[in-house]
């Protein structure tokens, strides 16, 4: 007979406060207001990606981790933060960056696929008493999902001032996919 698995109270704590970001997240991407503009499109939806990756990165960071790990956490709160600060910067000027309906068509459906794979991964991420090892395996869909986003979105006619926003989001996010693989082994 196969022995049931028990989660730690810490560990069912951690993970219900996770699944509640992420649902937000998942919501909030999914009913943005959405515009002609790829540009906007882009900002709209990763502001409340990254909000949700500065919120489990402060839930993590309540629990007893490796201190490799806790400078991932506090890295991602602080870049994330200057990033959504960078978009909301420049939101105005590249929403009248319009877009063709072609490109919004081939944007929003790459877009999509792209969400429902990180959504799904994020969801399905398997979880054991281990939270330093449970968040790593959430955020690298997580970071992953940015990146895909960004070059998504490099691949179209966009607003000037959201190029180096999308190629720090990419660097930034690629090192800490490459950290947390690191640690996970």
């Amino acid at each position: 007979m196969k022995q049931q698995y028990k989660f730690s109270q810490s560990t069912k704590n951690y993970l219900t406060r996770f699944y509640a970001i992420l649902d937000e997240m998942i919501e909030k991407m999914e009913c943005a207001e959405l515009t002609d503009s790829i540009s906007h499109n882009f900002i709209v939806q990763m502001i409340p990606h990254h909000r949700a990756a500065i919120q489990m990165s402060k839930n993590v960071l309540q629990y007893p981790i490796c201190k490799p790990l806790q400078k991932i956490a506090e890295n991602i709160i602080i870049m994330q933060t200057k990033s959504i600060d960078n978009m909301c910067d420049v939101l105005d000027q590249c929403s009248m960056y319009t877009s063709t309906n072609q490109d919004l068509c081939l944007y929003e459906h790459q877009f999509r696929y792209i969400t429902q794979t990180m959504f799904t991964d994020m969801d399905t991420a398997c979880s054991t008493n281990n939270i330093s090892a449970n968040f790593m395996q959430e955020m690298i869909p997580h970071h992953m999902g940015a990146v895909r986003m960004s070059k998504n979105a490099l691949r179209y006619d966009i607003c000037p001032e959201l190029y180096p926003i999308l190629q720090a989001i990419i660097s930034s996010q690629e090192k800490g996919i490459q950290e947390m693989r690191c640690l996970l082994q």
